[in-house]
């Protein structure tokens, strides 16, 4: 469990219990609370039973029993325990248990008691980011069931790079003692180990070889890079004493591991030392202890491997508390992970990540959820990318710990689309290409469908070109989102075609009169973007007329509006001699295309809109075919200008 190796938990005698607390024997004093709790009825009786709740509570906080813990704590205050620490404690559980409105309140209360007390003030601000949704990350957790027993199981730790040897303690009941631990109720923990097979699929948990595991409690491991030597904290238990924890260190040969043989770091006897986390180049030794000199609570400290003599130091504010800073570990060696009470979080032990900046400091991070969640979570190690294990005892009323996986998907962002002609049909062979400002740069050809996608990252400006033969070159500009968070874009191309005329839609204007009205605006500037994308193309703007009036009115109307549309692409900055205007009056009818027929299933494809055909059709139908008459389009004259 979390705490089980830094602390210790054996008559109905209040002394009894006291003492039982005392030594850290924390699941016996629970139970003797218990008992002296439920026979202290009498009116007189309700102060000792407030100090017997209170104290009960203190049990079932380290055994990281949330529920149990904060009805004690409400009990205690409910008979008029006056120790104001007990707000603070029972808004901790009640944030532990996910209760985090009740907890802002209790947080509150506390700090009119202890206004500025870095504590309650951190766990506020938790338990209303909980309470507020905040920090949802899309790392995946699942409970890794194969390395888990119906005990505890926690602090994974990879042997070396290799990655196919994870190491963990466990207190499952085959571990090496007899006895069950009078701290947790359980047996005392063991260091096992999962391997890999040929297939790369994890095998079930076995013990580990040699003389490493005795009757006391071992585990939570660190190793040399090498993988030779193992750091791992063991518990030291005398009579009459209260429980401890110590560094030792085994050395592994073949397949088996030594007897521990302690680690000295200081003379100092009374303080405790464990969670061991070597440096990723070898140099430092990193752990948790209650030594003076700390911030405060139990806080991680590190010592130098080769020159031990001097080298002891603090971690400071930066990464510690007033609360407890435990189970470090190691991703590089400016990038350190540890669990903490202390910052603020989503209740018990959160997980924070840790960079070294470049003064010597830290900036610390929380993990945010489902990593954290209102339990406790910590002993992380990293695999391939962000993937790995860490332990917490999320849904386990008992307060087990358990390991659980994470893995960080990678996002797919994908931009998707279609390259068509005019006439809304597949063009084949286009080749697409799309060019990213962080230096990506990625080119497709089309499906026969036209469909194309292309993977891309986040907060990245993109350009988009897509060209075919027979067909202008058509570009779009886009920049994908910066959440964190799958996303599918859509952009499609429409092909102009070289050998076709090309109606532009949307060109309007006043009745009887060559002026351009504003809303035709959009599409000439969508015309003179095309004309930029391909600068060695020069065109025929052509105007047309419905059927209505004279061949001479009906030439000059268009003649006057083709020279219109010339004018504004000039004004946008087109060069003059790349553009011809042409007004065609009624003379060239409109033949029906595939698009045109979808549109108008009136119209068969290939039907020439003369004035002949026109009056044989309908009256609503004849309009709606001098509408397609009226129109609008340019002509590709040569794709060479200005090449030579």
């Amino acid at each position: 469990m979390a705490g089980m190796l830094f602390g210790a938990c054996g008559g109905v005698k209040l002394a009894t219990a006291n003492e039982q607390l005392e030594r850290g024997e924390y699941y016996d004093a629970a139970k003797t609370y218990r008992k002296i709790y439920n026979k202290l009825t009498k009116r007189e009786e309700r102060p000792l039973r407030g100090e017997v709740a209170f104290k009960m509570a203190e049990c079932h906080r380290r055994l990281n029993q949330y529920a149990r813990a904060a009805a004690a704590y409400q009990n205690a205050a409910r008979y008029g325990y006056s120790d104001s620490t007990l707000y603070l404690y029972m808004a901790q559980m009640l944030h532990a248990d996910g209760k985090y409105a009740p907890a802002v309140k209790a947080y509150s209360d506390y700090l009119e008691f202890r206004p500025g007390d870095a504590l309650a003030e951190n766990g506020l601000v938790g338990a209303r980011m909980a309470l507020e949704k905040k920090g949802a990350t899309r790392y995946v957790v699942k409970n890794a069931k194969l390395f888990n027993s119906r005990r505890a199981d926690f602090a994974p730790m990879y042997l070396d790079r290799s990655l196919d040897q994870l190491y963990f303690t466990t207190t499952n009941e085959k571990v090496s003692g007899t006895k069950h631990s009078e701290i947790t109720g359980m047996k005392k923990g063991d260091i096992w180990f999962a391997g890999k097979n040929e297939r790369g699929e994890w095998k079930r948990p076995e013990k580990v070889e040699g003389e490493l595991n005795s009757e006391l409690d071992e585990g939570i491991v660190s190793f040399t890079p090498d993988g030779s030597t193992m750091y791992l904290t063991k518990a030291r238990r005398e009579p009459n004493a209260n429980t401890g924890v110590e560094i030792y260190t085994s050395q592994r040969s073949d397949a088996k591991w030594s007897a521990p043989v302690k680690f000295e770091i200081t003379a100092d006897t009374l303080s405790s030392y464990g969670h061991p986390a070597v440096s990723p180049d070898g140099t430092w030794l990193y752990f948790t202890s209650d030594m003076p000199g700390g911030v405060g609570g139990k806080d991680i400290w590190r010592i130098n491997l080769k020159e031990r003599q001097g080298t002891l130091e603090n971690l400071g504010e930066w990464i510690n508390t007033p609360g407890d800073e435990m189970f470090p570990s190691f991703r590089s060696d400016s990038v350190l992970y540890f669990a903490s009470n202390g910052h603020p979080g989503y209740g018990g032990l959160d997980i924070f990540r840790a960079e070294m900046t470049k003064s010597g400091g830290w900036n610390v991070t929380n993990m945010g959820t489902p990593v954290n969640s209102s339990s406790d979570d910590f002993g992380i190690t990293f695999g391939e990318g962000e993937s790995g294990f860490f332990s917490s005892n999320r849904g386990d009323n008992r307060g087990y710990d358990h390991i659980f996986s994470f893995e960080l998907p990678e996002l797919k962002i994908i931009i998707s689309g279609w390259v068509l002609d005019k006439d809304e049909e597949p063009v084949p062979n286009a080749v697409i290409r799309i060019v990213g400002d962080d230096g990506s740069n990625q080119k497709q050809v089309a499906r026969n469908d036209g469909s194309f996608s292309f993977p891309l990252d986040r907060g990245v400006s993109y350009v988009m070109l897509a060209g075919a033969k027979g067909y202008l070159n058509s570009r779009q500009e886009f920049t994908s989102d910066t959440a964190e968070e799958d996303a599918e874009y859509n952009v499609d191309f429409i092909l102009a075609s070289i050998t076709k005329p090309v109606v532009i839609d949307n060109i309007f204007y006043d009745f009887d009169r060559a002026t351009l009205r504003p809303e035709s605006k959009t599409a000439l500037d969508e015309l003179a973007q095309v004309l930029r994308d391909n600068p060695n193309v020069t065109i025929e703007m052509a105007s047309h007329t419905d059927r209505k009036g004279t061949e001479e009115y009906n030439i000059d109307l268009s003649g006057r509006r083709a020279r219109s549309v010339i004018d504004y692409l000039i004004s946008v900055g087109i060069s003059p001699d790349r553009l011809q205007s042409q007004g065609y009056g009624k003379s060239r009818p409109k033949t029906i295309t595939k698009k045109l027929a979808r549109e108008y299933p009136q119209f068969k494809e290939g039907d020439v809109l003369t004035e002949e055909y026109i009056l044989a059709l309908p009256e609503a139908d004849q309009e709606i075919a001098d509408q397609i008459n009226r129109r609008t389009e340019f002509q590709v004259l040569s794709i060479d200008y200005r090449m030579f």
